[in-house]
This record gives C-alpha cells, structure tokens and sequence, in this order.
C-alpha cells in the first residue's frame, strides 16, 4: 500500500522521482531535439529562481518524492548550477542525479560531488568522431569521453551513458557501445528514438525496436535480465553480460512502454509540472510560487498534476498526437 499522503494517480502510481529541468537553453544543436537554427528561448524573468527551484523540491520531499534529477536544455548552461544542487540536496534525497550533454561537465565535476550530486548520465550518440560532430553539430567527441572520466574521478559513479539509436544514423555502433561500456566498466543506455524532436521529422521507421537490438547484442555477447534494484520501476529495462563484464540498460519507450510502473514528473524551467514526456497538460507552479501561494497550495498543484496522468503515453494510438514541446523544452 502507498505510503500515507504519497503522490498517487488515478491508476494507483505512486510517484516518487521528478526531473528538474533548470534551463531551456543548450550549447548544441544536437539534430535529435532541436533544429540548426536553434529556438527562441524563454525570457529570463519566466525562469524559475533558484529559491523557487528548491521550494518546489521541498514540498515534493514531504509528498514522498525520493529521486531528483537535474536536466535542461543543457543544466550546465545554468549559471550557479553548484549552488542549486548543494540547496536541494539538502532536502535529503535519496538519490540526486544530472543528465547532461558532456560538454562542460569537466570544471564542475569535482564541485557537484562536494555539494551533494550522486551521479550523472551523460549523452554520447557516436562513437565515431565524425558522425559525433554531425550528430551534435557542435562540440567534439575527446571533450564527452574525458567528462566521463572526470566524473568518475570525482566519484559521480556509476556513469550511465545514454545513446539514442536511430536506423541509418548510428544503429551499426550498437556493439561498439557494447565493448565500450565492457571496456570501461560504464552502463551504457540504449534509448529508442522518440517523437520529441524540435523538427518533427522523427518517423516510426527510424526506431530500432529494443527487441532486434537486444538480439544483436545476445548474437555476440549472451545477455541474463537484472531484476531492478529494491523493485524499484526504472525506464531502462537492465541486462548483464552472462560473462560477467558488466551490464547494459533498454529503454523501449516507443516499442516496450513502461506506462503502467512509470513513477517520474517533471518541473519545466518556466514552472510547469508534467506528469509525462508525451502530454501537453500541465499545472502551472510558477503561478503559486508568484502569486503569494503557501505551500499547501504548492502541493495541491503537484497533486493535481499527477492525478490527471493518463494510463500511457498513446505514442502507439491511432490518434496520437506529438506534444509541442520539444525534449530541450521538457527535460528528460
């Protein structure tokens, strides 16, 4: 039975993990959320604050919320990003995370660790340096493999790595990230390409279905499932390598929806709360936190945003429709 005053929705979920997006902003131009030319991004003044960041994390914390992860945009392009993280870890989370593209991870690594982040997941969708640079647009890939060793120097461990495969564009790397996660002891996350690109250009056929890419995989290097920790829903679905050298992670979204445990919401930078990536309903906490509202108010708001959760995202439904937000918008 879910706890007394937990987050539950309408189909008994009960909620317990919340991304945090601190920014709309990026460094990149990556071509799988966000077109060349680059968005029109929100005003400053329609940010949250860091003080408004932290209350939101608060109130969560008494509604039974355990996990916390940072996200933009890109986080690091937050200025002050240390800061917030030392004042939110202080709520006592159990778990406090950042995803992050690699780029300017580096000079902050050893910072984060001390002001209370757990780990990071850092984006790498090619192992190839020129496909990389395609990929990204900007940026390069020596700077993202050497984020991953400064992170795991300041003992944001374990680093996950997550790869967006994507048909024709880097699905022949699926074993090369095998070997690379066996060689480095990193947990490599394979991610199936979503309708959450600025563009709308994704197309169903540019999904490698977590099913063909496990049995790849299983071809070369024989894979057993990992029961998740705790039993605790998690979107990567986890298998180790029967020869002992490590593990990798699947996150089907598309083909293997995970709908009926998902325990996540997120906080968009302009203060809204989502209850699902692929929703465009949000209840808006800026508004509370501007408006004089107490924070009953605030949990009223979180409330609210999760009983409205539907049973799935109906990315496989005739009638689906694909959010306006774009993932750099919504945070991951």
């Amino acid at each position: 039975m879910p706890a007394e005053g937990a987050l539950v929705d309408r189909h008994g979920r009960v909620h317990t993990d919340l991304r945090i997006s601190v920014t709309d902003r990026c460094n990149l131009r990556c071509v799988y959320c966000m077109p060349e030319e680059g968005l029109a991004f929100l005003p400053r003044s329609e940010i949250l604050s860091f003080g408004e960041i932290a209350r939101v994390a608060r109130v969560a914390r008494t509604l039974g919320v355990r996990s916390i992860r940072f996200t933009g945009g890109e986080p690091l392009m937050r200025r002050g990003l240390v800061e917030l993280v030392g004042m939110v870890a202080g709520e006592g989370f159990d778990d406090v995370a950042l995803t992050t593209n690699g780029t300017l991870l580096v000079p902050h690594a050893r910072a984060l660790a001390a002001a209370g982040l757990h780990r990071v997941n850092i984006s790498c969708d090619s192992l190839q340096p020129l496909r990389f640079s395609e990929i990204r647009r900007r940026g390069d890939l020596g700077t993202v493999l050497g984020s991953m060793d400064a992170a795991e120097a300041a003992g944001l461990s374990p680093v996950k790595v997550n790869v967006v495969v994507v048909a024709g564009v880097n699905d022949d790397e699926i074993l090369d990230f095998c070997a690379f996660g066996r060689d480095t002891g990193r947990l490599v996350r394979f991610i199936e390409y979503m309708p959450l690109d600025a563009e709308g250009s994704w197309c169903r056929d540019q999904v490698v279905p977590s099913e063909e890419l496990l049995a790849r995989i299983g071809a070369q290097w024989p894979l057993a499932p990992v029961a998740a920790a705790g039993g605790e829903p998690a979107p990567a679905e986890r298998f180790r390598f029967v020869d002992g050298r490590g593990e990798i992670g699947v996150v089907g979204s598309v083909t293997r929806p995970f709908c009926g445990t998902c325990n996540r919401l997120r906080l968009t930078a302009d203060g809204a709360v989502r209850n699902c990536l692929f929703t465009d309903d949000e209840v808006s906490v800026r508004a509370v936190l501007r408006n004089g509202g107490s924070d009953d108010d605030l949990a009223v708001a979180v409330r609210k945003a999760v009983w409205g959760k539907l049973p799935g995202h109906g990315i496989n439904d005739p009638g689906f429709l694909r959010p306006v937000r774009s993932m750099s918008m919504i945070g991951g």
